[in-house]
């Protein structure tokens, strides 16, 4: 398969930059200068690629990094602040940015593709809710993360949406009362994070971690991933029923029946996404 490189951008500012590797499609947050925030042209540029991704069928598994020492910011305070000077007050401004962030990140979790966090940095407020509501989290060992609006009158309360559905509550209320920072091997305690690399030996990992998903059947890894957010709001009983139906569409699925013929017969599956 041919390597596809392209870049989203504004009218003048470059955001993120793009790469389609082997199954794998990395989507790079540029914006160091700004500590990579969620800006609305951001969290635009973002869904867009995201949106493309999804239909995209030589897409298989998608790595969301960021260059410079911030993974990312969170909100852009600038930006919020500025619309203070509005009449209402910056009302209007500030549910549309709101109601933005929340779309960004329920298309992450319902994206038919898994998508992984790559963090190198500082993940922060709505930075850190970026990182728990993608599918997987890599973080090297100086990574750091925390939710620290209290320290500015300013509760991350979206940011809890994301956190608390990672973590357990205490930890969750820990982080977001406190507004310190943890470390990676914290984070990864609480659940935030699945695995800490050295940054010497990240891109390895991140590749080998990334191959091995793409390596499955795009509509089993779709089928799985939408079953496991849909039972986890549901009560037990029902949960059971669902991925039980879940499992009888699974089982008359073509690659359910060639993977399960493969495994039988010693060799490797041919995947055809049906």
């Amino acid at each position: 398969m041919t390597d596809a490189a392209a870049t989203s951008q504004t009218a003048e500012t470059p955001l993120l930059a793009t790469l389609l590797h082997e199954g794998v499609y990395r989507i790079v947050m540029q914006r160091p200068e700004s500590m990579n925030a969620l800006s609305s042209a951001m969290m635009s540029a973002l869904s867009a690629e995201l949106a493309k991704a999804a239909e995209n069928p030589d897409i298989r598994v998608i790595l969301l990094g960021a260059e410079g020492k911030v993974f990312c910011a969170g909100h852009d305070l600038k930006e919020l602040t500025a619309a203070r000077a509005d009449a209402d007050g910056g009302r209007a401004t500030y549910e549309r940015i709101m109601r933005q962030c929340a779309d960004l990140m329920q298309q992450i979790v319902r994206h038919p593709k898994p998508v992984i966090a790559v963090v190198t940095g500082v993940a922060t407020a709505a930075g850190c809710q970026l990182v728990a509501s993608c599918d997987l989290a890599l973080a090297t060992d100086t990574a750091t993360f925390c939710t620290p609006g209290v320290n500015i009158g300013l509760f991350c309360s979206t940011p809890m949406v994301a956190l608390s559905r990672n973590v357990a509550p205490k930890q969750a209320m820990e982080m977001l009362l406190t507004g310190e920072s943890i470390d990676a091997s914290t984070a990864k305690e609480f659940g935030l994070i699945n695995r800490i690399v050295p940054r010497d030996y990240l891109e390895t990992v991140v590749q080998k971690y990334a191959s091995a998903i793409a390596s499955k059947s795009a509509l089993t890894l779709k089928t799985g991933k939408e079953a496991f957010y849909r039972q986890l709001e549901m009560p037990l009983d029902q949960a059971y029923d669902f991925a039980a139906n879940v499992m009888v569409e699974n089982m008359l699925a073509r690659d359910a029946e060639e993977g399960i013929n493969a495994f039988l017969q010693k060799r490797a599956p041919n995947w055809t996404d049906s």
